[in-house]
C-alpha cells in the first residue's frame, strides 16, 4: 500500500506540474489583434497600437455606429477591430477553460490508472521479498533444507535471495556439524565412564576382593579418568577457540617448535628438525599447542622406529611449519576428514588418541587466519603444512634465531 501511494503521489505530482506548465504556456499566447488603423484625410491609413476599450461601455456605441449608414470610418474601423479582439479574448477564455477542464479530468483518470498499475507493480516487486520472508520464518534448526532459488534477472532482490540461500547452507552445515560433534562427544565421553563402571562392577561382584585386585581396579580407573580428563580438555579447547583470538603477540614459530620438541614424548621415533626463524602474530600458548598436536600426531600414528620431520621457515613471505612422518599409508580421499572432530582412519583406531588433535590444529589455524593442508607421503604417513600471516613487524623476531640453529638434527 505504501509503495502504491508513493508511486501514485509521484505520478500525480508530475502530472500536476505538467498541467500547470501547459496551461501557463497556452495562456501566454498573445492576442492576434494588437493594432488598429486610422484613415487620414487624403486616403492615407495610419496604424497604431490598439488599446482594448471597455466592452460594456464601447459595445453599445459600436452597435449604433454599425447600424447607421452615415458613420465615421475611423469609428467603424475601431469597432471592427474591437469586435475582433473581443472575439479572440472570448475564444481564448473558452479554450483555456476547456483545456483546464479536460486536463483535470484526464489527470484524475490517469492517476486512478496509475494507482491500479502501481498496486500491481508493487505486488510483483515485493513478491520475492515475501518469498524470502516466508523462507526466513520457515527456517529453523530442525528445518534448513528449503531454499528460495529465486529466478529472474540478476538484480538486488536476486542477490538478496542468493545470499540468504548461502547463509542457510552455512547454517545447515554448522548445525549438522554441531549435531555430529555432540553425538561423537557423547559417545567418546561415555566410553571411559562405561570402562570405569565395568572395572568397578567386576571387583565389587567378588565376595572378598583382595588388596591387589583393588589396587589394579584403582589403576584402571585412574587410566580412564586421565583419558576422560584429556578428552574434556580437548573439547574445552575447541569450544574456547569458537570465541576467536583473545591474545595477539609476536611469536617465533621456531622457538615454539623447539620448546615442543624438548618436552615431547618421542618414544623410539627419530626426529629430524630444521628450525629457521618464522615470525608471526597470535596467541603463543595456542600456537605452541598447535605445533604440539602436529608433533604428537606424527609420533602417535607412526611405525616402530619411524621418522618425524619438523621444519620452520618463511616461504613466500608467510611463516610456515611443516611436520611429516612415516607411518601407515593414508588414502588421498581421507585427507579432508582428518581435520574433522573424532575422525579416525581404520588404521588409527588402535591408538589411544581422541580424534581431536588435527581438529584443534585446524581450529587454531583458522583463528590465526592461517591455512593447514595435508598430503599423504608416498611411502606412508602424512606431510602437514601450516602457513600463517607474517607478524606486523616481522623483523622483530629475527634475533630469535640465536635460540635455534639454522639447521639442527635430532636423533632420539
Amino acid at each position: 500500500m505504501r509503495l502504491t501511494l508513493l508511486y501514485t503521489g509521484l505520478f500525480a505530482a508530475g502530472g500536476a506540474i505538467l498541467l500547470v506548465i501547459t496551461y501557463l504556456l497556452v495562456a501566454a499566447i498573445p492576442t492576434a489583434v494588437t493594432s488598429w488603423s486610422v484613415r487620414l484625410p487624403g486616403g492615407q491609413v495610419e496604424t497604431s497600437a490598439f488599446r482594448v476599450p471597455d466592452r460594456a461601455e464601447f459595445e453599445p456605441i459600436c452597435v449604433e455606429a454599425l447600424r447607421s449608414k452615415d458613420v465615421d470610418p475611423n469609428l467603424r474601423d475601431k469597432c471592427v477591430t474591437a469586435y475582433q479582439v473581443w472575439g479572440a479574448q472570448t475564444q481564448r477564455a473558452e479554450t483555456l477553460s476547456q483545456l483546464l477542464r479536460f486536463s483535470l479530468t484526464t489527470l484524475a483518470a490517469v492517476i486512478g490508472l496509475a494507482a491500479l498499475t502501481g498496486w500491481i507493480v508493487a505486488g510483483r516487486v515485493l513478491r520475492p521479498v515475501h518469498t524470502i520472508a516466508a523462507a526466513a520464518r520457515a527456517a529453523s534448526q530442525r528445518n534448513l533444507s528449503d531454499r528460495i532459488a529465486l529466478q529472474g534477472p540478476h538484480d538486488e532482490l536476486r542477490d538478496l535471495a542468493d545470499t540468504f540461500d548461502e547463509m542457510l547452507d552455512r547454517l545447515q552445515a554448522t548445525f549438522v556439524g554441531q549435531e555430529r560433534f555432540i553425538a561423537n562427544a557423547s559417545h567418546e565421553l561415555r566410553t571411559p565412564l562405561m570402562a570405569m563402571r565395568a572395572t568397578v562392577d567386576v571387583v565389587l561382584a567378588k565376595p572378598a576382593p583382595t588388596n591387589a585386585e583393588l589396587c589394579e581396579m584403582a589403576q584402571d580407573v585412574r587410566i580412564e579418568v586421565d583419558h576422560a580428563e584429556g578428552l574434556v580438555e580437548a573439547l574445552l579447547t575447541l569450544a574456547r577457540n569458537e570465541r576467536g583470538l583473545m591474545v595477539s603477540e609476536d611469536v617465533d614459530l621456531a622457538t615454539a617448535a623447539e620448546d615442543v620438541l624438548d618436552s615431547a614424548e618421542l618414544s623410539d621415533r627419530h626426529v629430524h628438525a630444521s628450525l629457521e626463524p618464522a615470525a608471526t602474530s597470535g596467541d603463543p600458548v595456542l600456537l605452541e599447542r598447535l605445533i604440539a598436536n602436529l608433533v604428537d600426531n606424527a609420533v602417535r600414528y607412526n611405525v616402530t622406529g619411524g621418522d618425524v620431520w619438523v621444519s620452520t621457515s618463511t616461504a613466500h613471505g608467510r611463516p610456515t611449519v611443516v611436520v611429516a612422518n612415516t607411518g601407515p599409508v593414508v588414502p588421498t580421499e581421507a585427507i579432508d576428514g582428518l581435520f574433522e572432530p573424532f575422525h579416525r582412519l581404520n588404521d588409527r583406531t588402535s591408538g589411544d588418541g581422541f580424534g581431536l588433535g588435527l581438529a584443534i590444529v585446524a581450529s587454531i589455524a583458522t583463528m590465526h587466519h592461517g591455512t593447514v593442508t595435508a598430503v599423504p607421503r608416498p611411502g606412508g604417513g602424512l606431510h602437514v603444512t601450516l602457513a600463517l600471516p607474517p607478524a606486523a613487524g616481522s623483523g622483530q623476531c629475527g634475533d630469535a634465531a640465536h635460540h635455534v640453529g639454522a639447521a639442527s638434527s635430532y636423533r632420539l
